[in-house]
């Protein structure tokens, strides 16, 4: 039966006597189904249950004409493998990532620091990163006088394997919930389901029709950095709160005056900077259970470190603007305050203040959108160009006596000029190329009059189906 399943997972493939020889050295089994090749799951010899959560990370970037017989030694390096699926195709080519589950956290977190951006055959780099295995659904259209238990209680009944589900209340209004929910379910299968089920449109919780997709997985921050944060993040305070009075509250909860270096209140969350550590986790310990600060139930928790060298994250935290598509990709406006892109062919076209597309997708657990699906970004041209001071909306004064002529805007010619974004993707239409994504890099310059250095953006252009 086993020897079935290889043939079933290895058997037709171009590079079968490699795959067999990998198979014999590690003692794993390969099997192919569902559209993904699994290496192993469980390995030889496993007993007991799979690995936790945070065990498995992503690999993208990967040629599509290499496969499990170079890819897994590799990974076999940095610890014992679970499990290793490469997505394939019906051509038998690989769809280009994959997922890779260790044995212990340890040895994921390592496979991160370690093969991100590690040189697989030259001049081609691999991509890794943590997987998220996500069970939270966005769940947004819920009239806001509903509480907790209400929701928890009709989402059970229209789905299954709800655990729990986290409203928040509202800012201005602390008995009304702000008009969205996340829904945790048992198993991100539950949750899939869950999302098909309710996609459509056609449930309706009391009468009122939902929006329903991902929210954006809680961020994972290294455990060493996390042991070394001081700084206390509250949330669900009153818009009347002072940072004064949020500053008493804890010096009189702890017990200690002057133990707090600032406190940064935004709307109705604020930023609690300790100087020691040890009064933080103090703070968090007294104040973790019905806290009251001015009549409202606070949360108190560690705040997260933002990471960065994660644009999304870093976008998120200094509350960039964004304008999202509807295929994921995104921009960035009033990003470049100091170091900008400028292209001396294109003029600028700004359009400042463009309020961002609001949706389900990507909401994260404060119901801010980030930077998720496709982690490609528009190029700069499409806008021509970021530039330090956007252009401005001019008024001009109609010239006496000018000829008005009737016209419909339905009948307008488009323009004859094209963008250089517009003219790419014709053209890789033109030669089934697919759709090409955007990776924003950057670099650092030192000017040679002021001897500073500068930070410089560009955009690599990845033709997907290429690879």
């Amino acid at each position: 039966m086993e020897s079935q399943r290889i043939i079933q997972g290895v058997s037709g493939a171009h590079n079968e006597a490699a795959l067999l020889a990998l198979i014999k050295q590690t003692g794993y089994s390969i099997v192919q189904e569902n559209g993904q090749r699994k290496f192993g799951g469980p390995p030889p010899g496993w007993e007991g249950a799979p690995p936790s959560r945070g065990c498995e990370i992503f690999i993208g970037k990967i040629p599509r004409d290499l496969y499990e017989d170079e890819l897994v030694p590799v990974f076999l390096k940095i610890g014992k493998i679970w499990e290793f699926r490469l997505m394939m195709d019906f051509s038998g080519t690989n769809r280009g990532f994959g997922f890779c589950t260790y044995c212990s956290k340890s040895d994921a977190k390592k496979a991160v620091k370690e093969l991100n951006n590690f040189e697989i055959r030259k001049g081609r780099y691999l991509g890794v990163c943590s997987s998220v295995d996500n069970c939270r659904l966005f769940v947004g259209g819920i009239p806001k006088t509903k509480q907790k238990e209400e929701i928890l209680s009709e989402m059970s009944k229209v789905t299954d394997g709800v655990v729990d589900v986290i409203v928040y209340p509202s800012a201005v209004d602390k008995a009304k919930n702000r008009g969205f929910a996340f829904v945790e379910y048992e198993s991100h299968r539950s949750a899939a389901m869950a999302r098909r089920k309710l996609i459509p449109g056609r449930v309706q919780l009391w009468g009122h029709t939902i929006a329903v997709d991902w929210a954006e997985p809680e961020p994972e921050t290294d455990e060493d950095i996390m042991a070394t944060v001081r700084i206390l993040y509250v949330r669900n305070l009153m818009l009347s709160t002072t940072e004064e009075h949020i500053q008493e509250v804890f010096e009189e909860a702890i017990g200690k005056k002057d133990c707090i270096e600032r406190v940064k209140k935004l709307r109705d969350y604020a930023f609690v900077h300790f100087r020691q550590r040890d009064d933080a986790l103090k703070a968090i310990e007294i104040m973790k259970d019905d806290s009251v600060i001015d009549g409202s139930r606070v949360e108190v928790v560690l705040a997260k470190p933002v990471d960065k060298n994660d644009f999304s994250k870093v976008a998120k935290a200094k509350g960039l603007q964004q304008v999202f598509f509807g295929d994921g990709r995104c921009v960035h406006f009033n990003l470049y305050e100091v170091a900008y892109i400028f292209c001396k062919t294109f003029r600028g076209v700004a359009r400042p203040n463009v309020p961002p597309i609001r949706g389900g997708r990507g909401r994260g657990a404060a119901g801010s959108r980030g930077a998720g699906g496709n982690k490609g970004y528009v190029p700069t041209l499409m806008r021509g160009g970021y530039r330090r001071n956007p252009v401005e909306g001019r008024l001009f004064d109609l010239l006496p006596g000018v000829e008005l002529t009737p016209t419909n805007p339905t009948t307008l010619k488009p323009l004859s000029v094209r963008s250089p974004v517009q003219v790419l993707e014709e053209l890789c239409q033109k030669n089934h190329w697919g759709i090409p994504a955007y990776q924003l890099h950057s670099a650092i310059q030192r000017d040679a009059i002021t001897n500073t250095d500068s930070q410089f953006f560009l955009f690599k252009v990845w033709f997907l189906q290429l690879f």
